[in-house]
């Protein structure tokens, strides 16, 4: 009788040189496209947010002890904010650079909250994180973080190149199809079908493959869906925009309160990682336990390290991503060194304009087929947290935290521009008001009920 080897990298593992790299590209392939998507929404200069996620990823890793295997990037939900003070009248006649500092400070301050959030969360122990951020809480803001992308990822699947003729966009866009389902079906496939070491390659493989199709379709068609020329300069070398934070309390009070509902987030993130992280290690024979759920209060200080990190040189504040855990989850490659060696290739590649120009060559409709594929994940996840921590779902309290907080999270994202809910004279952002008034709504349905969820 012959027994499948378990293939998988634990977080303490090192995987040989070629494998470390090629894993590290599969993880900047699936963080690059939100990452750089939030500069280009902000304003920021990209290749600073490029070189910040990954300086604030080496500064995230060494603040946790490399004992979490998470990426930092750029996030969605700061976006309304940062973009309420680079769009202010009042810093109108300002130049860009003198905006994004006063932006910076903001970013900043949202450090401190993550990281008194995290100090509080530590000293008050398992207890207070099951009551306050339970599974139907967490498993539900994964929920809707996956499916509020789901626009995203079908907008990337059909985008065409720009300058195409108003007569050939209806054609543009049906090749722009048939390239995100190759890549999307080739994902799935490698994902399904590989073994043995090739089986931690999908999400790469699945790009290449994407990436043949698109040039084969582009040279067939005469429609250029991959270029090299996006960023254009005389020197190879550039070095990143760097900027330097200015005090300003309206980038405080937009921008600050906003690390708050990124928790709920982040909480989820951890269970996601602990559930696959030990499944993996039991697989494998491993008598080892990887305690990640206990660390949430760690992630979240090194959470804020990361915001300080990123605002410090100007890029934009972030957190730690699901599409990379979908990624680990998909490859069963969870090794910290991967995760090192990703963030400098990704400080390298925003030095070089030919490499940022390679990466800027993938096309559109590519990372819209990967993105299908990852932000399902994403979601997916957040119903097996709830599986995993056995949430009864015949419970009156739990289907009302649940329903509240995918209605709102879903509804808002898709019912309003930007995902910016108007209420009470003011815009709320979907995804952080879901998370804020499903933890209040748990709260108050919990008085008086003293059986508290375990986290086992």
């Amino acid at each position: 009788m012959t027994t499948n080897k378990v293939i998988g990298y634990l977080p303490d593992e090192n995987p040989p040189v070629i494998e470390l790299i090629l894993f590290a590209l599969q993880q900047i392939v699936v963080m690059f496209p939100a990452t750089v998507l939030v500069a280009l929404i902000t304003g920021f200069h990209v290749s600073t947010t490029i070189f910040a996620s990954g300086l604030a990823t080496l500064a995230f890793i060494l603040v946790t002890g490399r004992k979490i295997p998470l990426y930092y990037g750029s996030s969605f939900s700061y976006i309304a904010a940062i973009g309420s003070i680079m769009s202010a009248d009042a810093f109108s006649s300002y130049s860009l650079n003198d905006k994004i500092s006063i932006a910076q400070f903001g970013i900043i301050m949202s450090g401190f909250v993550s990281i008194i959030a995290g100090f509080i969360i530590k000293k008050s122990g398992k207890k207070f994180i099951n009551k306050v951020l339970p599974p139907t809480v967490t498993g539900s803001i994964a929920i809707i973080i996956g499916l509020s992308l789901s626009a995203n990822a079908l907008a990337n699947a059909s985008a065409i190149p720009e300058g195409i003729a108003e007569g050939s966009k209806a054609v543009a866009g049906s090749y722009a199809w048939i390239i995100a389902l190759i890549t999307l079906f080739a994902t799935i496939l490698y994902s399904v079908y590989l073994k043995g070491k090739l089986s931690q390659l999908p999400i790469l493989f699945g790009l290449l493959t994407g990436y043949i199709a698109a040039v084969i379709i582009g040279l067939a068609s005469g429609i250029p869906f991959v270029s090299f020329d996006t960023v254009t300069s005389n020197s190879i070398l550039n070095l990143p925009i760097f900027t330097f934070p200015k005090a300003s309390w309206a980038a405080v009070i937009a921008i600050m309160p906003i690390a708050i509902a990124t928790i709920p987030e982040s909480t989820a993130h951890i269970y996601q990682l602990d559930i696959y992280v030990n499944e993996l290690a039991k697989r494998k024979g491993s008598e080892k336990k990887y305690d990640i759920e206990n660390k949430l209060g760690l992630n979240l200080i090194g959470d804020g390290i990361g915001d300080m990190v990123s605002g410090l040189i100007g890029g934009p504040a972030g957190t730690n991503y699901g599409e990379n855990i979908s990624a680990m989850a998909i490859s069963k490659n969870f090794s910290v060194p991967v995760l090192i060696t990703a963030a400098i290739i990704t400080m390298v590649i925003s030095c070089f304009t030919p490499l940022i120009n390679i990466v800027y060559s993938i096309p559109t409709a590519v990372i819209g087929g990967l993105s299908i594929y990852l932000f399902g994940v994403i979601a997916a996840q957040g119903i097996t947290i709830m599986m995993d921590k056995k949430v009864d779902m015949f419970s009156s309290k739990n289907l009302a935290v649940i329903a509240v907080i995918l209605i709102i999270g879903l509804g808002g994202s898709f019912n309003f521009k930007g995902g910016m809910i108007p209420m009470f004279g003011t815009q709320l952002p979907a995804l952080a008001t879901a998370a804020v008034v499903g933890i209040l709504l748990n709260l108050i349905l919990s008085v008086g009920d003293n059986t508290v969820t375990e986290i086992e």
